[in-house]
């Protein structure tokens, strides 16, 4: 089978995705093309892992120029495959326009949460996938009921799996000795410093008061750090802004608990890996995460301010509670899907 993915500007979780699709197809055999911008594939190797890799100019933001080159050269690109897999609104709807492919699958990672033009936009390019992908794959029951509203003739839940955590390169110990962090507990996020993230309540969370003050630490990048930093330094927080990191499995291991503040999310990785390493988790309510999280971890409605805080005095006060939501992590971790699991539902949905 001649399989071509279609995606835009990524450095998460969807290239993440894609790249593990790939590797699961290319070792059954089948031929793989990737078409995106040069960015995705200097960050997830596709060509490593046997795909052939086009540059494509997929950017995450409309216009025209560009947009109608991208048009023309998936067109062009995509000619004899047996089916177009776009990954991402902005690549669903380039792909789908008038005189693409005829067998195009778009799987939809996130939801729409800017406003304005750029919401308006967006609306637009989800009436075009939803009326010109053969189906539509969602990380979230919500987005299946939006697209379904919007007239897709056939909506699937997406599979997502993350790939196993690497083995512990250090310490609890030495992780809270490279912290600062002393006898104080560690309550960790990873994300993308960006809008979607609802990084803003988790600041508003730290700011407490706590007794016995926790030590909040964020991993990741994204245009929104100097923004987060200056509210740190000003009001003297007890938040440290960590960067990308390559140990996030070790900084779970030594957490109390993920904190995931977010707008919305689909399937995130993020809380599949904590999961996986027996770290439970204080989530919004939001997207898909009800679903992967069960009862390994406290859920609090987006924005709540006092009740995330209330949740993290909450573990902190009961270390009990802290070991049996441990537990329960790790047998959903166990539970979680694979990279097998994740190739097969695909190819289920690619036969005809």
């Amino acid at each position: 089978m001649r399989v071509a993915f279609v995606l835009g500007t990524t450095s998460g979780g969807t290239g993440r995705h894609v790249l593990m699709l790939v590797e699961g197809l290319v070792r059954r055999g089948h031929q793989v093309l990737v078409i995106g911008p040069r960015s995705v594939e200097e960050q997830f190797s596709f060509g490593a892992a046997g795909a052939r890799f086009a540059e494509v100019a997929v950017s995450d933001r409309p216009h025209p120029l560009n947009d109608s080159r991208a048009v023309l050269a998936v067109r062009r690109l995509t000619r004899g495959a047996d089916v177009v897999h776009a990954h991402g609104l902005r690549a669903g709807a380039l792909a789908g326009l008038p005189g693409g492919p005829g067998r195009l699958i778009v799987t939809l990672h996130n939801a729409l949460t800017a406003g304005g033009f750029v919401g308006l936009v967006y609306g637009v390019l989800e009436r075009i996938v939803a009326r010109r992908a053969g189906v539509v794959l969602v990380v979230s029951p919500d987005l299946g009921e939006r697209m379904t509203r919007l007239g897709a003739r056939d909506v699937r839940p997406a599979l997502v799996a993350a790939s196993p955590p690497a083995p512990a390169k250090r310490t609890v110990q030495e992780i809270k000795d490279e912290l600062g962090a002393g006898d104080r507990p560690i309550l960790l996020t990873v994300a993308r410093l960006a809008q979607q993230k609802g990084l803003e309540t988790l600041l508003d969370v730290a700011a407490g008061p706590w007794e016995g003050e926790p030590l909040f630490v964020v991993a990741g990048e994204g245009p929104l750090r100097g923004e987060l930093q200056r509210r740190i330094d000003a009001e003297s927080l007890p938040v440290r802004l960590l960067g990308n990191r390559d140990d996030v499995p070790d900084l779970m291991r030594a957490a109390t608990a993920l904190v995931m503040p977010s707008r919305w999310e689909g399937q995130p990785l993020t809380l599949r890996e904590a999961l996986m390493t027996g770290t439970p988790a204080i989530a919004s309510k939001v997207g898909g995460i009800p679903e992967i999280l069960g009862d390994a971890g406290i859920l609090v409605p987006y924005g709540d301010v006092a009740g995330f805080r209330a949740a993290v005095r909450r573990l902190l006060a009961s270390p009990e509670e802290a070991r049996t939501l441990a537990e329960a992590a790790r047998r959903r971790g166990d539970e979680m899907p694979g990279a097998d699991d994740v190739v097969e539902s695909v190819l289920a949905v690619y036969e005809p």
